[in-house]
């Protein structure tokens, strides 16, 4: 399918999918209109003969090719692997243990915030290990599921986007080699981080909400309607499943730990870190040469193969009813993966065949503004993209080899922060984004209701965004000094954090 450049229309299909999900609810129709409401205006450009038959034809054709199947097939057994540890009572065990060590909501929330900071590796390992793992904690102590999956999806891609170990540093690195401004790629990601305001903002404010429980808007009402009673939506919860009363703390710990290593060492091996090229005989060098999807599939798969060979063998569950837990864990993934195809295939739809890159750069060489101003510039336009398309990857793949040359042109000291804040621009799209992969899967790892995830983060997201737009003002400003811009950023943020906490009791109690 030969691309068509059109221009301000190739931002409607991500706008009607996104509203009809904000307004109906439901994502799966609203983004399946968005692909067809994009391939119609892909096909009338084209002249196509019979434009409705086009329309659909185009989009199943796209769909087929936009897959990943590695990152399904994941997702599909990491599911079974949920199910199956919950089966043998391995969830049940944790969360009694959990209730004896981690004493309080304030605890549960840290804990759930440290484990995520310390899975770096990959934002889609992340998203859904630290659910599984969490989920019995917070459910006991009445954590709502809407926060569970803000935390989540918090530590997630912030996390990887600072990791210069990680499978985001690797796909940051191959847009910087093709640029050919840097010696090195990897030092050039290093060099990013102290500016990446956002990440290290949003890091920053998950730790203060956890602390100091200043929750608020549509949060603040999840987490009101936790503590009495109702947690929202509980699609992971073990009700329903035929639990062993023999099972133990390690039933859930090793299974987990053996996914962790297996995903460590496949990296690794994917990277050719025991092949033949000796430039990838390091951990570092692998991990940025590995295929972090197919990577992913051997690890849940051993996994798998872990969690057989300790409940089966032990009578916690028979061979049958480790078969059929699978299977059904498995279909407790289909709407996440449903999702997932429906995300990829509107990206590849904006992306491939309707150009908005080149729209969107087209407003860059069109924006005649001054250069310190450009840090905040491009990290709005990067928010957009990556709002509209919900990959951060296919955002900063786009506007790289475009902001570079436009940032070395206007002032080369701003280098660095620009690139930084394209990273930062990107990961906060995505994070704020319905139709991103990482908000479903963190929304699917927390057992939470998609649409509810997405309209309990959206003010945190965006507070976090506007304190990062005014750090990279005032990066602009002072010729690039990150300790300046990064102190305003964390004072603007946790006072709004306060302020906002604060009108909202007040609110309240008027009411």
């Amino acid at each position: 399918m030969d691309p068509f450049n059109a221009g301000w229309l190739s931002i409607l299909p991500p706008i009607i999918a996104i509203s009809l999900a904000l307004i109906t609810k439901e994502v799966i129709t609203s983004l399946l209109i968005g692909i067809l409401s994009g391939t119609f205006i892909y096909c009338m450009g084209m002249n196509h003969s019979n434009v409705l038959v086009g329309s659909i034809e185009t989009a199943f054709d796209l769909m087929g090719t936009k897959v990943d199947f590695s990152i399904l097939l994941f997702c599909t057994m990491l599911g079974a692997l949920v199910y199956t540890i919950s089966m043998a009572g391995g969830s049940r065990a944790y969360g009694n243990w959990a209730i004896k060590h981690i004493r309080g909501r304030r605890s549960s929330l840290m804990a759930t915030s440290g484990l995520g900071f310390l899975i770096f590796i990959d934002d889609y390992f992340n998203c859904l290990t630290v659910g599984t793992v969490m989920r019995p904690v917070t459910d006991t102590y009445k954590v709502s599921r809407a926060k569970l999956a803000y935390i989540i999806d918090s530590m997630a891609a912030p996390i990887c986007i600072i990791a210069p170990i990680s499978s985001w540093a690797a796909a940051v690195g191959s847009s910087l080699k093709e640029t050919g401004a840097f010696e090195s790629d990897f030092t050039a990601f290093v060099s990013t981080i102290p500016y990446n305001f956002y990440a290290l903002a949003c890091i920053a404010m998950v730790l203060f909400i956890c602390y100091t429980g200043f929750d608020f808007g549509p949060m603040r009402k999840a987490e009101e309607r936790a503590v009495d009673g109702n947690i929202g939506d509980v699609g992971g919860r073990d009700e329903g499943i035929m639990v062993s009363d023999r099972g133990t703390v390690w039933d859930m710990l090793i299974p987990i730990l053996a996914l962790i290593v297996f995903a460590v060492l496949s990296l690794m091996y994917t990277g050719g870190y025991w092949g033949d090229d000796a430039a990838y005989h390091s951990f570092a060098a692998s991990l940025g040469n590995s295929s972090a999807s197919k990577a992913l599939v051997w690890a849940s798969f051993g996994a798998l193969g872990v969690a057989f060979l300790m409940f089966v063998p032990r009578k916690l569950i028979t061979f049958r009813e480790f078969m059929d837990g699978s299977v059904e864990g498995m279909k407790m993934m289909l709407p996440a993966n449903i999702i997932l195809v429906l995300a990829w295939t509107i990206s590849g739809v904006c992306r491939d065949l309707l150009q908005t890159q080149m729209y969107v750069q087209s407003i860059v060489a069109a924006g005649g503004f001054s250069a310190v101003f450009l840090p905040a510039a491009v990290f709005l336009i990067a928010s957009f993209l990556s709002f509209s398309t919900g990959t951060a990857w296919g955002t900063f793949g786009i506007l790289i080899p475009i902001v570079v040359p436009v940032a070395q042109a206007l002032d080369p000291s701003l280098l660095v922060v620009t690139l930084s804040a394209t990273l930062a621009g990107a990961v906060f799209g995505d994070h704020c984004s319905p139709i991103s992969d990482t908000t479903i899967l963190s929304s699917a790892g927390a057992g939470c209701s998609h649409i509810e995830h997405v309209s309990t983060q959206m003010l945190y997201a965006w507070l976090v965004g506007f304190a990062a737009f005014i750090g990279y003002i005032v990066a602009g400003f002072t010729s690039a000094n990150a300790w300046l811009s990064m102190a305003v950023t964390l004072a603007v943020l946790i006072g709004s954090i306060i302020l906002l906490h604060l009108f909202w009791n007040d609110d309240k109690k008027a009411a």
